[in-house]
């Protein structure tokens, strides 16, 4: 009697499977939760210090971007004048060989093409000189465009030296350390290799100058060839 007594105490709960999804749903909210609290981002949105420095350092990387894009600006007008310029001095000597040329037909007699003949000094010095102040334009804005490429290069890897520390910050938290700085505007100094080599980087760097100027000298005995 008395374990029938007993039994007829037992009351079973049924758990049907919404019950269980809220369960899991809610463990799994918590779970959540707790990892936001502790995610790097909401430690830094925590922190003053922290989030100052994130913003000072999200600040200059836009600044670094938009001096870049700037830059590649003036690099692109840069090559288009020097591509402007080296083709005007081409279209003057083709002109230029081309009256020597008439010139010289026109000559009939021995005569007149021989004192032709005696001045060819004269259009020479004038295709020189004229050669030289092509010559000299784009040498100059060459030396801009190498000086702007230079910069580009510093404004790069001051980026890349700055998006690292971002990242670092992002992926540490509260436990970065706010004395570290970015190895922003700091030079490596030259090692004997580029030093040894800079006369080619060099070269590289105003081949169009230096063909230009061996146009210019072969075109100056061009026009006592064409004339005489």
């Amino acid at each position: 009697m008395a374990s029938e007594t007993k039994d007829a105490h037992v009351v079973e709960i049924p758990v049907d499977e919404e019950h269980l999804e809220k369960l899991s749903s809610s463990a799994t909210n918590a779970a959540l939760a707790a990892a936001i609290q502790h995610h790097p981002l909401m430690e830094i949105s925590r922190s003053p210090g922290h989030l100052l420095l994130l913003k000072l350092w999200q600040r200059e990387e836009a600044l670094f971007g938009r001096r870049a894009t700037l830059k590649e600006g003036r690099l692109d007008s840069a090559r288009r004048e020097i591509f402007q310029l080296c083709f005007s001095f081409f279209i003057f000597h083709g002109f230029f060989l081309t009256l020597l040329y008439t010139s010289a037909v026109n000559s009939a007699d021995d005569h007149h093409r021989h004192s032709v003949c005696k001045k060819w000094w004269l259009p020479a010095i004038l295709s020189l000189c004229t050669s030289l102040v092509f010559v000299g334009l784009v040498q100059v804005k060459l030396w801009r465009y190498w000086k702007v490429s230079r910069q580009l290069q510093r404004e790069r890897n001051d980026n890349r030296a700055l998006g690292r520390c971002v990242q670092e910050l992002r992926m540490k938290g509260a436990s970065f350390d706010l004395s570290k700085e970015p190895t922003i505007g700091k030079r490596m100094k030259s090692s004997s290799v580029e030093i040894k080599w800079r006369p080619l980087t060099w070269c590289s760097q105003n081949v169009v100058t230096v063909c230009l100027l061996c146009f210019a000298g072969l075109m100056a005995p061009a026009s006592k060839f064409i004339l005489c």
